[in-house]
């Protein structure tokens, strides 16, 4: 509009007025975040510990060479998280989207994956705060499942602690609103089935092609199906 350019030589369209992005509270800018240290890689590319308005948060960021398919893959993460609120749920701050590489901002909590923690420092959990981290994660997968979200996904890699060993399920790029959920045997191969949710196990052909994974295991030849 600024430039008076045509929108297309054929048309000889001119843009009168500016067309303006609707914003809400989760869209961010760019040069309100501050990167800091890298903290992990994830699929779509780094995460980093950040600053956002004075606050220490998470970033996630997706690789600006990534085709417009794999950003809204991206993106998705966001969409589910915006509505959510639950203290055992990671809280999702916002996502700046005006140039590349699009960020993800989550809140930062500092006490890193579970499983790390599980490896790491065992012995100096306690078995009451073993029990506390489990209705954690019991009470965050009751309010998905009120929301009618499946995790798919839900790991102890995919659980952050927090102060006070306070656990937080994140990382829900692999969940899907039960509505929209559909899938074949074609790309069960995606899914960690370890972890997959009961729900996503109600369509014939997954759970078909589970057993054939399961029994066909060479690991666990000679197993029975429970």
């Amino acid at each position: 509009m600024s430039t008076q350019t045509q929108v297309t030589k054929a048309s000889n369209a001119m843009i009168r007025n500016p067309i303006s992005k609707v914003k809400d509270e989760h869209d961010l800018r760019h040069e309100d975040i501050l990167l800091d240290t890298k903290l992990g890689q994830g699929h779509f590319g780094d995460i980093h510990k950040a600053t956002f308005k004075n606050k220490p948060v998470a970033v996630k960021t997706c690789k600006a060479t990534v085709d417009a398919a794999m950003r809204r893959k991206f993106l998705s993460e966001c969409y589910i998280l915006k509505n959510y609120n639950h203290p055992n749920i990671v809280k999702l701050i916002g996502m700046a989207t005006d140039r590349h590489p699009i960020y993800i901002v989550m809140e930062l909590v500092q006490g890193g994956d579970l499983l790390k923690l599980l490896r790491d420092d065992s012995k100096t959990l306690s078995v009451p705060e073993r029990i506390k981290m489990s209705e954690d994660a019991a009470s965050g997968m009751a309010y998905l499942e009120g929301k009618s979200c499946i995790h798919r996904d839900l790991a102890a890699r995919n659980c952050l602690v927090g102060t006070k060993n306070i656990l937080k399920i994140s990382d829900f790029g692999m969940s899907r609103e039960e509505e929209e959920y559909q899938i074949d045997s074609n790309n069960m191969r995606q899914i960690p089935i370890k972890w997959t949710a009961p729900e996503a196990m109600n369509y014939e052909s997954v759970v078909d092609d589970w057993l054939r994974h399961w029994t066909c295991d060479p690991r666990i030849a000679g197993s029975t199906p429970a």
